[in-house]
């Protein structure tokens, strides 16, 4: 980055700071809680009223499960790609899609056609909140006392303190998507775009 592109980088920091707030649903007051940092010093950063500095920037970034880089939009270095390896566990086949770093955890899942369950799958319970999406094949979701089958272009999410487990339920593999919060971060799925 040349030196006479350094304000230009800054100036857009407010307005990034306040867009990746208000994404992730936060108040000015919720984000000065968790970070420890003044209501008057968070609304002055995304108005550009205060220059940003490392010490204010690294909490931010902490709180929103973001790399600092991306808060300050630097531009993009080396292969934008994710090399993940796949695992398997129980049978499954988990393909992780994002990096661990925080916030919510993507995973393309894969069960073979041969592990259809006999009975209801078994089920377990954990901290977070899962969304999934049916990419092909049948897939059983045992949810609590319900029992499901959702097929290609289907959508769940759910609470995972609530007991639940997976199963193929076809002749095919099924393949799906979960996106997985720790937190209990939850989707935010937007029907229309607003007006600004």
């Amino acid at each position: 980055m040349a030196d006479d592109d350094i304000p230009g980088v800054l100036t857009a920091v407010g307005p990034r700071l306040r867009a990746l707030r208000r994404d992730r649903g936060a108040t000015l007051a919720e984000l000065s809680e968790t970070t420890g940092i003044s209501l008057s010093t968070l609304s002055r950063l995304e108005s550009g009223k205060r220059k940003p500095t490392l010490e204010l920037l690294l909490p931010l970034a902490k709180a929103h499960g973001v790399q600092l880089d991306e808060l300050v939009g630097a531009p993009a270095t080396g292969d934008p790609r994710i090399h993940s390896r796949p695992f398997t566990r129980h049978g499954q086949t988990f393909v992780p899609l994002t990096r661990h770093l925080g916030g919510l955890h993507a995973y393309k899942q894969i069960i073979p056609a041969g592990q259809r369950a006999a009975g209801r799958p078994e089920q377990a319970t954990h901290e977070g909140y899962d969304w999934l999406y049916v990419l092909s094949g049948r897939l059983r979701l045992a949810l609590g006392e319900h029992d499901l089958v959702l097929t290609a272009g289907e959508a769940a999410e759910f609470d995972t303190r609530i007991p639940h487990g997976f199963a193929n339920a076809g002749e095919q593999p099924v393949e799906f998507i979960t996106l997985f919060g720790a937190q209990g971060e939850r989707m935010h799925v937007r029907a229309r775009p607003t007006g600004a």
